[in-house]
């Protein structure tokens, strides 16, 4: 009698369902992890890129539109880059210098020369922006910011823990006479 009463409290499946619970939370939990973690990467690069298009917008626009072109100093561009990572508490002290920096085609002569800011903020002036388009409009000088800004990964238990990405950010803005 005993034997029997053993195994109908074995066969019950009371604890199985802990038992899957305890192999799939940490799962659910890691993938859960990961949206949050991608989804803040993505956050940060969207807000360089930003911050890459304002700093752009600034260097290509003149003071005033009477004074001539009196164009914005580097020092300007990078403050306008510095506000829009500030706005989204990025720190404006980890942008990193660009080993690669833009080699833009100059439109003026003498050529261009690239500028990096005390911040590693790369300025290119004077860069054709639509030589090899394609299309029908005439080639127009511009502008060229670029850097990057490195995001490091928390995923624990993962082969991704604790690495560092490093993006890169460009952009470019028509010049205004």
């Amino acid at each position: 009698m005993n034997i029997r009463s053993i195994a109908r409290k074995l066969s019950s499946a009371d604890g199985a369902e802990i038992a899957e619970a305890a192999l799939v939370l940490p799962l659910v939990f890691m993938l859960l992890l990961g949206i949050v973690w991608f989804g803040r990467a993505f956050n940060i690069y969207s807000t360089i890129t930003q911050a890459a298009q304002q700093g752009a917008i600034k260097a290509a626009r003149p003071f005033c539109a009477t004074c001539g072109n009196n164009f914005p100093d580097n020092f300007s561009v990078r403050t306008s880059v510095d506000a829009v990572l500030a706005a989204s508490n990025l720190d404006p002290n980890q942008i990193l210098s660009n080993p690669n920096p833009p080699a833009p085609v100059s439109c003026v002569d003498p050529p261009l020369t690239c500028q990096t800011t005390s911040n590693h903020i790369t300025i290119c002036r004077q860069v054709l922006l639509n030589a090899s388009s394609g299309t029908t409009q005439p080639p127009q000088c511009g502008v060229v910011v670029s850097f990057q800004y490195p995001f490091q990964l928390y995923l624990p238990f993962t082969s991704l823990n604790l690495q560092q990405v490093v993006m890169t950010a460009q952009a470019q803005s028509r010049m205004e006479n």
